[in-house]
């Protein structure tokens, strides 16, 4: 037996739990496991957290940040990770790249010091993964943090010159495929795809909606920290986030949020010129409700009535809850818009905001671009043009059918519009510039894109449509 006197051993540390850290990567996990959406997952967890009594405004902001800038920049995150460990991302476990993503981001994308990002991580994997796995972490975050973001970009990224669209797609965090279809959609140089990619990783604004005869701007703009619309009338935006539902007139009902883009198109709609009668209006793809709300209340103003279908059930009771209080006559059905139970042309106004990919709306639910794929357009495409397809026969001659998609990509827009005119040859295709007065760069129409790094809305398309015969 040896005569040295035994090492002693270091006593156990039980892992502290951060529940900062530990919340963002629950939340990370909803959306990977559930395939859930942030956006639908992370304010109960926030609410709950709060509850708790030792979770302030500052710990909401930063898991807020943590979870949705660890979504955003995860193409480039994951491409930085594969180069700091030796095996395939994809014999990584799931759970051990969320924490090393929300690590990534902790060293690149915030302004956390190196040695604080690098022990929160590895202190999240004892607690979520175990001391075997946490070094693991460990090893690699310290690698990570050999550079900055820019400084991995030059390493991870091919060149430009080489192959615009896979650079395009690491330094901006997008699919390949969904930077080719905003190119295609965009159109012109390097510049105005970049400045897209860029807004759609930008935090955007809380926008809200007054909705008429309920609330008015003023009264939401009486809220701190609350802005005048751009382009509606009727929007109202909280500059630094805000609690919507902490603002009277929302927690009622009398207001909403509402992208602008979205009211844009509820307003376009409303105000096309018809020949004849007004007084039938249908939204025909009505969940959750926010269109919907606001055609009601428009509709009201001028004694029409508004029926909003909604296919599935659950969705039409949100619809439901939208609308409760408007001040004018609506009805709410469950009902599938390609088999309505209406009659042809029993309406003067038809809205289709039909299911799509979703690509417009990126910048609010980041973990979209990493779940949809190039397959999904054929998926949609039959229903987008039978949506469209029921519309216009939905509306009396003389009446207008707005499409609306919130997707840019030209497969789910100008495609379906072109399809379906060949069928309706006694339709017409309306100028929808003029009816979103002041609001710039709308291109040549007749039809109009919104984009997010323009116009500060989601990526809405909108194609107004008279039956003329």
């Amino acid at each position: 037996m040896s005569d040295q006197p035994r090492r002693p051993r270091k006593p156990y540390r039980r892992p502290k739990k951060d529940p900062v850290r530990f919340l963002a990567f629950e939340a990370l996990r909803a959306v990977d496991e559930r395939e859930a959406y942030a956006n639908l997952v992370l304010p109960p967890l926030l609410r709950k957290a709060r509850q708790g009594g030792d979770f302030d405004a500052r710990d909401a902001a930063l898991a807020t940040e943590l979870v949705y800038g660890t979504l955003r920049r995860q193409g480039t995150y994951d491409a930085v990770v594969a180069a700091c460990v030796d095996r395939p991302l994809r014999e990584v476990d799931p759970p051990v790249l969320d924490v090393l993503s929300l690590g990534a981001h902790q060293l690149l994308g915030t302004r956390i010091p190196t040695h604080a990002a690098v022990s929160a991580s590895v202190e999240l994997a004892r607690v979520v993964l175990g001391d075997g796995r946490a070094k693991f972490v460990n090893a690699v975050l310290r690698k990570v943090a050999q550079h900055d973001l820019d400084g991995w970009l030059e390493r991870v990224a091919p060149p430009y010159d080489e192959d615009p669209e896979d650079h395009l797609a690491v330094v901006h965090s997008h699919p390949r495929w969904v930077v080719s279809a905003l190119w295609d959609s965009l159109g012109g140089g390097r510049a105005g795809i970049e400045e897209l990619l860029r807004a759609d990783n930008e935090r955007p604004e809380v926008t809200l909606v007054a909705r008429p005869g309920r609330a008015t701007t003023g009264e939401l703009l009486a809220e701190e920290a609350a802005l005048p619309g751009r382009w509606s009338p009727y929007a109202v935006r909280l500059s630094e986030g805000g609690e919507p539902g902490a603002i009277p007139a929302v927690a009622d009902g009398r207001a909403g949020v509402q992208d602008e883009g979205s009211q844009l198109v509820a307003l376009a709609l409303a105000n096309a010129p018809l020949d004849g009668p007004d007084r039938m209006w249908l939204d025909g793809c009505a969940g959750p409700g926010g269109k919907a709300a606001l055609l009601a209340a428009l509709a009201a103003e001028r004694g029409a009535v508004l029926l909003a279908s909604e296919k599935q059930p659950h969705r039409a009771g949100l619809v439901a809850k939208a609308l409760a209080g408007s001040p004018g006559p609506y009805q709410v059905v469950a009902a599938d818009g390609t088999r309505p139970p209406w009659r042809p042309g029993t309406f003067d106004r038809v809205l289709v905001d039909v299911p799509c990919t979703g690509l417009g709306a990126l910048r609010r639910r980041p973990e979209a671009r990493w779940r949809r794929r190039p397959g999904d357009l054929e998926g949609f495409a039959p229903l987008q043009r039978e949506l469209l397809r029921t519309a216009l026969e939905s509306v009396r001659v003389g009446g207008v059918v707005g499409y609306a998609t919130c997707s840019p990509h030209l497969a789910e827009t100008r495609a379906v519009v072109a399809d379906l005119l060949k069928q309706f040859p006694d339709a017409e295709l309306l100028d929808a510039r003029p009816l979103l007065p002041g609001v710039p760069e709308l291109g040549e129409g007749p039809d109009v894109q919104l984009w997010p790094h323009v116009h500060g809305t989601d990526g809405m398309y909108l194609a107004l449509i008279r039956r003329t015969g």
